[in-house]
This record gives structure tokens, C-alpha cells and sequence, in this order.
């Protein structure tokens, strides 16, 4: 679904959206376990002046991730609200560096005639994800030495660190 500016200086576009596995483009993050359900309203907050678009509802579904232990797949659940204000490129687009205030660190931006839902979703889930998920508080996670799994078995590898940055001083010292 796409919010078209010219339609929302007019009115309000409600959506009711289901996205099934594949319809988002989710790079080598997530993986999709269902549909992703986004629903809300989209709004032209001021069309005359800066044509800044609000975003607000609410998404829901699951994703499936590796564990950043052992890379087992654990199922998230995904269930927020959205509030989002998105702005013109053009708005931004000079030569030279602009800082940004803690208010316009929230912001996103837009090009040309408006947004795509899809983009809007997959952005806000990128964001609210852990950046590392686990299976489980205690996961043991994998040897890094021979690869096998601790949680299932464990390894009899010994796990000596040796920094070759100081083995300079191990021959002076010996």
C-alpha cells in the first residue's frame, strides 16, 4: 500500500494490511513465520507547509531469528504500536552537514510523491529488534574451537587464549 501525498492532503488513508512471508525484503535479517498484520491510519500532519506524514497503528506478528549462541532458530513475536512521522528528502538534501536535534533523531524521510507501507513496517521491526537474540538465558552457545553445540553436548576442547601480539614477550621472557 502506498501513501500517496496528494491523496492524503485531502484525507486520512486507513489501512488494514496482512503481509505474507516474502512480501518483505528483510536482507539477511529476520525471517518471516506468518503473516505481519499492520493496521492504523495514515495523515498529511501539515500539507501546506513542511508535508509531513503520521503514521499510527499498530503491528503484529512473528519472526523467526538465530541465536546469537548457538544459532538455533528462535521465534519472536511482534506486537507495538506505531507512531511515526516521516518528512521530505528534500527538506534535508543540502551540501552541506545539518545536526539534528533529540526531537528530529525520531523522524524519518521520504521521497517523492509519499511512502510504502512495506518500507515503513520493515524499518520499525529493524528497529525494535534486539540487535542480539538469545534462545535462552542460559544458552552455552557453540565451541569455538571444534563447532559442536554445548547445550546438546559437551566438548572436551581447552580453550587457551594466546594473543600473538604478545608473543614477543613470552620468548624474551623465557
Amino acid at each position: 500500500m502506498f501513501f500517496d501525498t496528494q491523496t492524503l492532503e485531502k484525507r486520512k488513508i486507513r489501512f488494514e494490511q496482512a503481509f505474507s512471508p516474502g512480501a518483505i525484503d528483510w536482507g539477511i535479517g529476520p525471517r518471516q513465520v506468518g503473516d505481519l498484520e499492520a493496521s492504523g491510519a495514515a495523515e498529511m500532519v501539515d500539507p501546506f507547509g513542511v508535508r509531513e506524514i503520521r503514521v499510527r497503528g499498530e503491528l503484529r506478528g512473528k519472526l523467526e531469528m538465530d541465536c546469537a549462541r548457538c544459532l538455533e532458530p528462535l521465534v519472536c513475536t511482534v506486537a507495538f504500536p506505531l507512531d511515526l512521522f516521516y518528512r521530505p528528502m528534500a527538506q534535508i538534501a543540502r551540501e552541506e552537514e545539518v545536526a539534528i536535534g533529540p526531537d528530529e533523531a525520531e523522524l524519518g524521510f521520504y521521497e517523492g510523491d509519499g511512502i510504502e507501507l512495506a518500507d515503513v513496517v520493515r524499518d520499525q521491526i529493524l528497529v525494535e529488534l534486539p540487535m542480539r537474540s538469545v534462545c535462552r538465558p542460559d544458552c552455552r552457545g557453540l565451541c569455538p574451537l571444534c563447532g559442536k553445540d554445548r547445550n546438546v553436548e559437551p566438548c572436551e576442547c581447552r580453550e587457551e587464549f594466546a594473543d600473538p601480539r604478545w608473543e614477543a614477550l613470552r620468548e624474551w621472557k623465557s
